[in-house]
């Protein structure tokens, strides 16, 4: 009898193990494991913004524990921000939702335009696949050579969207450049267009558009390239920025301001709230995937240039970026004048 007991009492003890050990298991399963990380997009599905976030989506995933698949949502609209702020308000922080958006949106903060109802600099950065530091070129028969001879010479500059209205409009505001404005132009391809042409001598374009789409112009030597908007971009490193031009402290640090969409470039955030330990797990993921093998033969298939930053380091960058009032009420009134 007491044998039986003893066998019942441990029949039971094992059933009772079994019964826990698959609570347990789970327990420890990656959080994860079985998810869908939504990765939010705003803009059509064309462009830089969609190129390089489709990247990431396909590669990401392999290199976060758990393995989660990811669907890319296009949110196109005002200018980026309904993107950002489905990112910021309504995505569920939990790590499951990730945004890329235009690369000013920090911009229109410091300026205060209407835009994101809360702080950039309060989304978890994941991390930044490219920067967009735009370069400034103009047609061979310009009588600017260099970006020094526009403290000479006008230059006429199409200017097509706003930030190169608000840089060259912050150059001449600033440091006494010679910049005359063009607008109206639907986009690059119209106002590269009317370069040809002479109805403008000069542009900008991110230079891996430029190296992508015009090689032959660089190769011909028929622009001559003038002046980077943001970092320095690889190859370039011998070329003048916008900041470099500066002859004060503050007028360098009211070009940094209207450079900043450059600095933010083709970035990934997570919604604010988002558990610390998988922010830090995203971020850890970002950084090994950019030295996968087949990420990197994909970003070269497709012709995407790579420039990337850590999270951490461009999320210190916006934590960071603290300017005092009277130069941003400068800045804002060259915005104004700008017509932004």
């Amino acid at each position: 009898m007491t044998d039986m007991r003893r066998s019942s009492g441990l029949i039971a003890l094992l059933f009772g193990v079994a019964s826990i050990w698959p609570a347990s298991a789970t327990a420890q399963e990656p959080f994860f494991k079985g998810k869908t990380i939504a990765l939010v997009i705003g803009s059509n599905a064309s462009g830089g913004y969609d190129g390089y976030g489709r990247l990431l989506a396909r590669h990401m995933g392999r290199h976060i524990p758990g393995n989660p698949s990811f669907v890319v949502q296009n949110m196109p609209g005002a200018n980026g921000v309904r993107a950002a702020s489905h990112v910021y308000s309504v995505a569920t922080p939990d790590g499951t939702a990730l945004g890329i958006f235009d690369q000013a949106m920090f911009l229109r903060e410091l300026l205060g335009a209407p835009g994101l109802k809360g702080e950039v600099a309060k989304f978890n950065w994941i991390g930044r696949l490219v920067s967009n530091s735009a370069v400034l070129f103009a047609w061979h028969t310009a009588k600017v050579k260099t970006i020094d001879d526009v403290f000479n010479h006008e230059l006429i500059v199409a200017a097509s969207g706003a930030a190169s209205r608000l840089n060259w409009s912050a150059l001449n505001t600033l440091v006494g450049t010679k910049f005359r404005l063009v607008t109206g132009y639907e986009g690059p391809a119209s106002a590269k267009i009317a370069m040809m042409r002479g109805e403008v001598e000069a542009l900008s374009l991110p230079w891996s558009a430029l190296q992508a789409e015009n090689p032959e112009w660089l190769r011909d030597k028929t622009v001559n390239l003038l002046l980077q908007t943001g970092d320095k971009n690889p190859g370039l490193e011998y070329l003048p920025r916008m900041v470099d031009l500066a002859k004060t402290d503050d007028t360098r640090k009211l070009l940094d301001i209207f450079a900043s969409p450059s600095v933010v470039g083709r970035a990934f955030a997570a919604p604010p709230g988002v558990p610390r330990e998988r922010v830090d797990m995203l971020r850890t993921a970002f950084v090994a995937m950019l030295k996968d093998e087949a990420f990197l033969a994909d970003a070269a298939k497709i012709n995407f240039d790579l420039d990337p930053m850590a999270g951490a380091t461009l999320q210190t960058y916006f934590s960071a970026a603290s300017y005092p009032s009277e130069l941003i009420e400068r800045a804002k009134t060259i915005a104004k004048q700008a017509g932004y």
